[in-house]
């Protein structure tokens, strides 16, 4: 069997380039997967880099997110012409991943993709949508819609996007905050009350509490800005955390903690049990389905790849990206 996959080198240079392998790439898995379509993610483009922090072994194809049919399982949980979901454990970081047209997993990391969701609708949200609603989760459960605005950091960003996008649609009011003033329009358009910049939530003044402007956030990048939002938020208010590209520490009091009772929740999407992402998915199939997302989702084919990893690195990269390896 010959099939194309996005293959990185770092020897003697870094290389990314298209290439037709055959199966003996593969990883020996329970479950062999026709790859319909993958998206394109923040940590894929670290992994295209030859980040080593995301991905140790190189010759290596990246892709945390992949959506398609079995074709063969060992495992009797799943049958050939099953329509599944991979996303998160160890796909495409050290394992084999989802830019390519076949992948071979273990069973377990398998979600069955919702009858009510085509397969390129479960790759519009991905990776990314899938955290946006981890984390709008911990918001529903806790902070109700009447209690004031919710801050969305990233907003401009796949998970930030999604997450107002079904926040609005929960009838939240929604402030999306971005560095990038360009896309007021498009967070306006996602369902966000307002947009404010990044700059607005990034305090240096040493403060260790500021006026309690938010109800709830949805943090995406960590850093000072973390930092602010935990000082910024309301009393008895929740704030998620689930990304780092401001920087992987942030510097605060336990005052936020003692003095207005925040709690902070970290989201994790990657080691996520199964139970927990069926049911996540049941709900972005269903209640939290945002009529409309995916014709605003950027389709590619392999050959565009490369230049939308650049654009993620260079941090111009809008909204959400699917990658469809027969494009």
């Amino acid at each position: 069997m010959k099939f194309k996959a996005l293959r990185i080198h770092l020897e003697p240079e870094l290389i990314r380039s298209i290439e037709v392998i055959d199966e003996t790439y593969l990883p020996d898995n329970d479950v062999l997967i026709e790859v319909h379509y993958s998206s394109l993610n923040y940590k894929d483009a670290l992994s295209a880099s030859g980040n080593k922090g995301v991905s140790k072994n190189y010759p290596h194809t990246p892709g945390i997110d992949a959506a398609g049919v079995v074709i063969e399982s060992k495992s009797l949980k799943w049958k050939a012409g099953d329509r599944v979901i991979v996303t998160g454990y160890d796909l495409g970081m050290n394992t084999f991943g989802g830019f390519s047209e076949y992948i071979c997993v273990p069973s377990e990391w398998i979600v069955k993709c919702p009858d009510q969701l085509d397969l390129r609708d479960a790759m519009c949200y991905g990776t990314a949508g899938f955290t946006a609603a981890l984390s709008v989760e911990q918001i529903v459960n806790n902070v109700s819609p009447d209690a004031g605005e919710i801050l969305v950091t990233g907003a401009t960003g796949g998970v930030g996007s999604v997450a107002i996008a079904i926040l609005a649609k929960l009838g939240y009011k929604v402030v999306g905050a971005s560095g990038k003033p360009q896309y007021e329009g498009f967070l306006k358009g996602i369902g966000a009350e307002r947009m404010i910049l990044r700059d607005e939530i990034d305090d240096h003044s040493g403060k260790p509490l500021l006026r309690p402007n938010w109800a709830g956030v949805i943090d995406t990048v960590g850093g000072n800005i973390l930092a602010t939002a935990l000082k910024s938020t309301q009393y008895q208010g929740h704030v998620t955390c689930c990304g780092n590209v401001a920087n992987h520490e942030f510097t605060t009091s336990v005052y936020p903690f003692i003095l207005k009772g925040i709690t902070l929740h970290g989201i994790d999407s990657v080691m996520c049990d199964a139970v927990k992402r069926e049911e996540i998915w049941g709900l972005i199939a269903d209640k939290w389905y945002i009529e409309g997302f995916s014709n605003a989702v950027l389709e590619i084919g392999f050959d565009e790849v490369i230049d939308q990893i650049n654009l993620i690195l260079s941090g111009k990269h809008l909204g959400r990206t699917i990658v469809n390896p027969r494009k």
